[in-house]
C-alpha cells in the first residue's frame, strides 16, 4: 500500500512538472505571437478604419488628479491636462490594473525577486506620496493610468460621438447589430409571467446571466419549466447585459460595474417601475447581483447564486492580480485553465478567436447543428458567440478581477444589513470555477445556505436539471414571501 502510495505521488509530481513545463513553452509562443499580432491588428485597423486604435500594449502615462483633472504626462516631457466630470474620475478608478499590466510568463518566472523589490519600493514610494501636500494644502494622489483608458475617457468627455456601428472584425448580422436600430440606449429585456394588475399582487424576479452569455440561458431552460401558479404570481426579467446577446454594445465603453449596473437599472428598475425583487444570477452574475443589492439593500427579497466567482485575497497580495492568476493560471491542463487563460492574458489572440468565431457565427452554427443532427443546444451556442471582442475584455477584467477589492464589502453588507434569504448552488464538477469559491462566499455571509449538485458542471447546473432548478427557485421564492 505504502508503495502503491509513493508511485501514484511521483505520477502526480510527473505529470505536474510535465503541465509546468509544457505551459511555459506554450504560454511563451503566445506572448511573442500576441505582439505580432498587435502590430498585424493595428495596420489592419489603420487600413480599414482610417485610424490608428489604441490597445492595451501601449505604454502607461502617470496621472495626477486635482479638481477634477488628469494631467497626463507622456514620454519626452509632453503632457496634457485632460478635464473630467466627477462621475468620469469615478468610472476611471473603477477600471481593473489587469487590463494593463499582465507581465508575460518567462519574465514572471524570471524576475520574481525583482517584482517582489519593486513591490516593496511601490508601496513605500505610495506611502510617501500620499502623504504629501499641495501649496494649498490639499492631498495629492497620483496612479498609473493606461493610455488606451485615458484616450476612450477623452473620446466621451470631448462629445465625440459613440460608434454604433460594429468594428470591421466585429459582427454585423441583424442579431448583433439589432440594438443599432433602436434610439433608447437601453437593454434587450425578455419579461414573462405576471403581468401587473390593480387588484393583482405579483413579485419581480431579475435573472442576470454570466459571461459570454445572454438572456437565452433563462428563457430557454427554466422559464418554460415554471408551474402555472409561478407564473401568474411573479413577473420574470431576463436581462442580456451590456455587451452580449441584443444588447448594445458601444464601441467607446470601458464596460465597468458601475456601467453593468446603471444600464440594468435603467433598462428595468426604473421603466418597469421595480420597487422589491428577488435576483437570481450564474456566474459573472452574482457580482452584479451583489453590486444592486448593495445600492437598494431596502429592495431585495432573495438572492440566488449560482457558482459565485468569489476569491478571497490573502493578506499582502494585490487583489486584481491575485484573482486573474486565479481565474486564468497559465496552464495547458486542464483545458478550461488554457481557454481561460488566453482570454484573460492576451487581447490580440482573443480577438482573433471572437475574428474567427463570433464575427463568423452563422457558419459555425450551421456547421453544429449539421454535425449533431440538431443535438446541440442552440441558445448556448447564440449567447457564446454574440458579443465582440471589446464587451467580452473589458467585462471580463474590470467584472471579475477589477472587483476583487470589493466583494467582501459587498459581501458584509448583504451579511449585516440584509435580511433576505441567500442561497447558493455549486455543481460539485465545475472547473471554470471551483466549489470553494461558494464555500468562501458561506463562510462571510454564515446564514447563506450552499447547494452542492454532483455531477453537474458550469453549465448543467442549470441545463438538463432546468425543472428541478424551476421547483427549486419557487420554493426559494415562496419562503421568502412568506418570512
Amino acid at each position: 500500500m505504502a508503495a502503491r502510495d509513493k508511485s501514484r505521488s511521483l505520477l502526480a509530481l510527473s505529470g505536474r512538472l510535465l503541465n509546468e513545463a509544457v505551459s511555459l513553452i506554450v504560454f511563451s509562443f503566445l506572448d511573442l505571437l500576441d505582439t505580432v499580432l498587435c502590430f498585424l491588428f493595428k495596420v489592419a485597423d489603420f487600413f480599414v478604419e482610417a485610424e490608428w486604435k489604441q490597445c492595451y500594449c501601449s505604454s502607461a502615462k502617470e496621472a495626477i488628479t486635482s479638481s477634477g483633472k488628469i494631467l497626463v504626462s507622456g514620454q519626452g516631457g509632453e503632457s496634457k491636462v485632460i478635464c473630467l466630470t466627477s462621475s468620469r474620475k469615478l468610472q476611471l478608478e473603477d477600471v481593473s490594473d489587469t487590463l494593463y499590466r499582465r507581465p508575460s510568463l518567462v519574465s514572471e518566472v524570471s524576475k520574481s525577486t525583482v517584482n517582489e523589490l519593486r513591490k516593496l519600493k511601490l508601496e513605500t514610494t505610495m506611502l510617501q506620496s500620499s502623504s504629501e501636500k499641495t501649496k494649498k494644502g490639499k492631498v495629492r494622489s497620483t496612479f498609473t493610468v493606461n493610455s488606451t483608458i485615458v484616450e476612450m475617457l477623452q473620446g466621451k468627455i470631448g462629445g465625440q460621438q459613440s460608434h454604433p456601428i460594429p468594428r470591421w472584425s466585429d459582427c454585423d448580422c441583424k442579431t448583433c447589430t439589432s440594438w443599432t436600430s433602436s434610439s433608447r440606449e437601453t437593454l434587450f429585456v425578455r419579461v414573462d409571467g405576471a403581468q401587473v394588475a390593480e387588484n393583482k399582487v405579483t413579485e419581480d424576479v431579475l435573472f442576470i446571466h454570466g459571461f459570454i452569455s445572454s438572456s437565452k440561458f433563462w428563457t430557454e431552460t427554466i422559464f418554460p419549466n415554471f408551474s402555472s401558479s409561478a407564473k401568474s404570481k411573479y413577473r420574470m426579467f431576463a436581462v442580456d447585459l451590456l455587451g452580449f446577446g441584443r444588447s448594445p454594445k458601444p464601441t467607446d465603453s470601458l464596460y465597468t460595474l458601475r456601467e453593468h449596473v446603471e444600464m440594468i437599472e435603467r433598462s428595468i428598475l426604473v421603466p418597469f417601475e421595480v420597487k422589491s425583487f428577488h435576483i437570481v444570477a450564474h456566474s459573472l452574475g452574482c457580482i452584479l447581483a451583489l453590486a444592486l443589492a448593495v445600492k437598494h439593500p431596502s429592495s431585495i427579497k432573495s438572492l440566488t447564486l449560482l457558482a459565485p466567482p468569489y476569491f478571497p485575497v490573502p493578506k499582502g497580495e494585490q487583489g486584481t492580480q491575485y484573482v486573474l492568476r486565479r481565474v486564468a493560471p497559465r496552464r495547458v491542463w486542464p483545458p478550461i485553465a488554457l481557454g481561460a487563460s488566453i482570454a484573460c492574458w492576451y487581447e490580440h489572440v482573443s480577438r482573433t478567436a471572437c475574428l474567427l468565431i463570433c464575427k463568423h457565427h452563422r457558419l459555425w452554427e450551421f456547421l453544429t447543428k449539421l454535425l449533431t443532427r440538431n443535438g446541440c443546444k442552440t441558445f448556448l451556442l447564440e449567447g457564446f458567440f454574440c458579443h465582440t471582442h471589446n464587451a467580452a475584455w473589458h467585462t471580463l477584467h474590470n467584472i471579475i478581477c477589477g472587483t476583487a477589492g470589493k466583494l467582501d464589502e459587498y459581501l458584509d453588507v448583504v451579511r449585516d444589513r440584509l435580511k433576505c434569504q441567500v442561497t447558493v448552488f455549486h455543481g460539485r464538477d465545475d472547473e471554470v470555477l471551483p466549489l470553494e469559491c461558494s464555500f468562501n462566499l458561506q463562510s462571510r455571509i454564515p446564514r447563506a445556505r450552499v447547494k452542492v449538485i454532483d455531477n453537474k458542471d458550469h453549465i448543467t447546473i442549470i441545463v438538463g436539471r432546468q425543472k428541478a432548478f424551476a421547483r427549486e427557485l419557487e420554493d426559494i421564492w415562496n419562503t421568502s414571501s412568506t418570512a
